[in-house]
């Protein structure tokens, strides 16, 4: 292995950037175009004339992932085999100790209406992180849990996300429960969206009729139930009431998982060092799990030319240091779930300008191979994930081109890459053309 790792030193380095939810459908607002094709990409475009292009289901047709089992995907694992539910991901990403028989669960602070409708599954996007730490530590210092002997730690991470990890003292707990969050369920093992869910919040139910299962969803409930008597008429949701805001007073949970995924290490895989640059927990704790070298960014501003100037500035910093760099920009996915185009849009052209125009000044084609995707779509017509399939291109290094016109969904589709039926089939290629 250190050959290999010693080889690798004079040679191509990969570059991969997974964007967000940027790929969509066309939008009659924006001439019939999707962002992606509407938006100024000058530099992506470039890549895409010099390089090869495609299409790519990030996990499969039909599926419509969740960000996690699509990142699992492009990494090279086969979220079928390899996925065990994104809480315990995220519990890694936050830094929590989790072990094989602890249940965690992916979380969002929601705002709970009358007979358990949900107004608003993210708080309008408008819960700051001091907010959700007010009450994450008023949860973790009041509520205790009786339906059977446990512990929890509850910590939000970034807005309205948390992540939920319960502990039983007696026995294991298990997964195999149902989300209180409708917008998400689970199928065949991996979170997949739920189209046109009723908003209404969802008792958690186990799916076998085992104790481990039974005190799994009785505990999630209690949590629920709870945490909302106690953050109704929290200080937090009296000032925000007071401001005309939207309460934070419900957790949706969902995602549970009760084991760690057991992926291959990257880097003995293939003979190559990666190094991880991710915007949020989630995709931190899977480069982590992976054997990625991986620390979290400071969190996205919302100043997209100030965030793009640290992540390049810090790309920059490691080129000597490793062979290879998974990034993950979460920009364009919130504007597609909040149904903006024109916002997606611009975070799209932006990024092009910011991310990539500065990065392609200070490094070298010749001795870069780059690879840019998304890992899924976001359509804003749908305002959820879709399984439509998402553009992909691979440029640099001797790579020959396909001559198209630009970065698109419709561009791409006529590249000589043809259709990936699976993410996980990018990643062997990627590393066969970086090593020859």
């Amino acid at each position: 292995m250190l050959i290999a790792l010693r080889r690798l030193d004079s040679a191509l380095k990969l570059v991969f950037v997974v964007i967000d939810g940027m790929g969509d459908l066309p939008i009659q607002e924006l001439g019939e175009k999707t962002p992606l094709e509407a938006a100024a990409t000058p530099n992506m475009d470039s890549l895409a004339k010099n390089g090869k292009t495609g299409l790519m289901y990030t996990v499969g047709k039909g599926v419509a992932p969740e960000s996690d089992v699509a990142v699992i995907s492009l990494l090279g694992y086969d979220p079928f085999k390899y996925s065990t539910g994104r809480g315990i991901i995220e519990a890694v990403g936050a830094g929590i100790n989790v072990k094989g028989g602890d249940l965690a669960l992916r979380c969002n602070f929601a705002t709970l209406g009358e007979g358990k409708q949900i107004i608003d599954r993210r708080v309008k996007r408008s819960l700051t992180t001091e907010e959700a730490t007010e009450l994450s530590n008023a949860a973790n210092e009041s509520i205790k849990l009786e339906s059977c002997p446990a512990t929890f730690e509850f910590r939000n991470t970034l807005g309205h996300r948390a992540v939920l990890v319960l502990k039983g003292k007696d026995r294991c707990l298990s997964s195999n429960i149902t989300n209180s969050d409708p917008a998400y369920t689970v199928v065949n093992g991996i979170g997949v969206a739920t189209p046109d869910a009723e908003m209404v919040l969802k008792e958690s139910v186990p799916l076998d009729d085992t104790e481990e299962a039974r005190n799994a969803a009785a505990l999630v409930n209690e949590f629920i139930q709870k945490t909302h008597e106690l953050w109704e008429n929290h200080e937090v949701n009296v000032r925000r009431a007071a401001e005309g805001k939207l309460k934070a007073n419900v957790v949706l949970t969902r995602d549970a998982a009760s084991q760690l995924p057991n992926f291959f290490n990257i880097n003995e895989r293939y003979g190559v060092r990666f190094a991880a640059l991710a915007d949020m927990h989630a995709e931190a704790g899977i480069a982590k799990l992976a054997g990625m070298d991986s620390a979290l960014l400071p969190p996205p501003t919302g100043n997209i030319e100030k965030d793009c100037e640290i992540r390049v500035r810090r790309l920059v910093e490691l080129m000597p240091k490793y062979d290879c760099f998974y990034i993950h920009l979460k920009g364009p996915d919130e504007p597609g779930h909040d149904g903006n185009c024109q916002r997606k849009t611009k975070i799209i052209s932006e990024t092009d300008e910011h991310f990539f125009g500065k990065l392609l000044r200070q490094i070298s084609l010749r001795d870069t191979l780059f690879c840019i995707t998304a890992d899924h779509a976001t359509p804003c017509s749908l305002k959820v994930h879709s399984d439509t399939p998402v553009p992909v291109l691979i440029s640099g290094g001797n790579i020959n081109d396909d001559h198209i016109n630009k970065f698109s969904e419709r561009e791409c589709q006529k590249g000589t890459l043809g259709v990936l039926d699976h993410g996980y089939e990018l990643m062997p290629k990627l590393m066969g053309l970086l090593k020859k």
